[in-house]
């Protein structure tokens, strides 16, 4: 019997359109080859690595008459030429014609009657080096059978292209009548997943989402309550076009950030500020290098809003769903957990942009997640080496969280995930920089990306190309608001790990 896609994942693709594309993507700067690297070599390692997963060779097949979700089927005429693509750019290959290639590509939906992936070998960049772009879609990636196809290419040492390790056979398509009586066999087994599956069809999905991702209780309850954050410059009216942008920075100085505030005096928190139960008076909880991101980038909305003119008060903040993994104390029922020993959860966090110091508006993050947290978050550390998990898979997951809940409770999605502290190769060709690309929800005109990789910090941020024409400012007031927080806090580099 084919697998059957959950609730979950048939709901990504009831609710895509040509405007709001389901896919998570990534770009991978690579270093000049050292003897040679084509297209021809990168088939063969992924060829080689999707021999070990079989969903990447697989298709979605609908039901007649919708009378279930649909199911997995092999793809019989399954062409590993259609997934790996070759382009180039045009002279001289900067970092500006990249991020436009990249633009133009994500966008496009990935052709339903195959496998939903693709990945591009960009050659014809200015120092000679290549990129990867990937495009995985989000119902393909569980974190169990599927990971994302960005973390299959990488290893830790560089490798030849290897030959695949198997010979694979597609097995024969279901007929019709076959995917009729599969389907009237599990009505039989598990109705639930019946009800689930005409509440989709209904378009009443949110209840569904929630409980196939696993993801929170608690962070349900906030979305309930909770009034999505009117006139946000971010609240557009989201077409088919994008832009796209990137920001590098250095790990050290996040670090440094977070050692000046942690090792210096403790600050006393602000009179308005409540206190949560149990917390030490007048104190403010450590500081992680999830917090200084999500200041970083506090500052750099604020800074970018007053270049546009807008009005920033004191209370002013743009509502944020921040997915984060947390330590599961145990597996409640019925739900699932999407990583070995931990939960990918969803964060609500007002990013208190109306704020002018950027020391006080990193204390307000802090404290902020610490009161949203269910759980023990995972460290950096220990996200990073658990076994089967890369970036690109968890960046998967956290948008697998924020598709459980309604674009009008949040105004923005950042995905923060720490990578491997080392060198990573593809094939024989070391990977200089990873930069995340989130997809757009409905009526939302930013998603920013970041990861952690060998020293350095990577923002990926997606935008509608009408409703964020000044993406490039907002990136360069990443930059700036790091260098304003190391300045202020009188943070000075050291040698620390993360």
């Amino acid at each position: 019997m084919p697998d059957r896609l959950s609730a979950l994942d048939a709901s990504y693709l009831y609710l895509e359109d040509g405007a709001t594309v389901m896919h998570v993507g990534s770009v991978m700067v690579l270093e000049a080859p050292p003897e040679g690297f084509d297209v021809e070599d990168l088939a063969r390692s992924v060829e080689a690595r999707i021999a070990y997963i079989p969903r990447y060779r697989q298709r979605v097949r609908s039901v007649p008459g919708h009378l279930a979700n649909p199911v997995w089927v092999d793809d019989e005429r399954f062409d590993l030429a259609h997934h790996v693509r070759r382009t180039a750019l045009p002279r001289p290959g900067s970092r500006a014609q990249l991020t436009e290639l990249v633009a133009r590509v994500q966008p496009r939906r990935l052709d339903r009657t195959r496998p939903l992936w693709e990945v591009y070998l960009v050659e014809g960049l200015e120092d000679g080096g290549l990129a990867i772009i990937t495009k995985t879609h989000q119902a393909m990636v569980d974190g169990e059978a599927a990971v994302d196809l960005g973390q299959v290419l990488w290893d830790d040492a560089p490798s030849a292209a290897a030959p695949p390790g198997t010979t694979w056979r597609p097995s024969r398509e279901p007929s019709l009548v076959e995917l009729v009586t599969g389907a009237v066999v599990d009505a039989v087994r598990r109705p639930p997943q019946v009800l689930d599956t005409l509440r989709s069809g209904a378009g009443d999905v949110r209840a569904t989402l929630r409980r196939a991702a696993g993801t929170a209780t608690g962070l349900a309850r906030a979305a309930s309550s909770a009034t999505g954050p009117q006139g946000s410059p971010l609240d557009v009216v989201v077409g088919e076009q994008r832009r796209f942008a990137v920001v590098d920075t250095d790990l050290e100085d996040y670090r440094a950030v977070r050692r000046a505030l942690d090792d210096g005096p403790r600050r006393r928190r602000p009179a308005a500020q409540p206190r949560a139960a149990g917390e030490p008076a007048q104190l403010w909880p450590r500081t992680d290098l999830h917090d200084v991101v999500l200041a970083v980038l506090t500052g750099a909305l604020r800074a970018w809003m007053l270049a546009r003119g807008l009005g920033v008060g004191p209370s002013t903040v743009v509502r944020t769903l921040v997915p984060l993994s947390v330590e599961a104390p145990e597996e409640e029922p019925g739900l699932g957990s999407v990583l070995p020993a931990t939960h990918v959860v969803g964060h609500l966090v007002d990013l208190p942009v109306g704020e002018p110091d950027p020391v006080v508006r990193l204390q307000q993050v802090s404290f902020a997640m610490r009161r949203g947290s269910g759980g023990r978050r995972v460290s950096a550390r220990e996200l990073a080496g658990v076994a089967g998990f890369a970036p690109p898979t968890l960046h998967s997951l956290g948008v697998r969280v924020a598709g459980s809940l309604s674009h009008r409770v949040f105004n923005l999605v950042v995905t923060d995930v720490p990578g491997p502290q080392h060198p990573l190769y593809v094939g024989p060709v070391r990977l200089r920089a990873a930069y995340p690309v989130i997809p757009l929800a409905a009526g939302q005109g930013l998603a920013v990306g970041v990861n952690s990789y060998d020293g350095a910090v990577t923002f990926g941020l997606n935008a509608d190309r009408d409703g964020v024409p000044d993406l490039d400012v907002l990136a360069g007031c990443v930059a700036d608001a790091l260098a304003e927080l190391v300045e202020v806090t009188g943070a000075v580099p050291g040698a620390r790990s993360r």
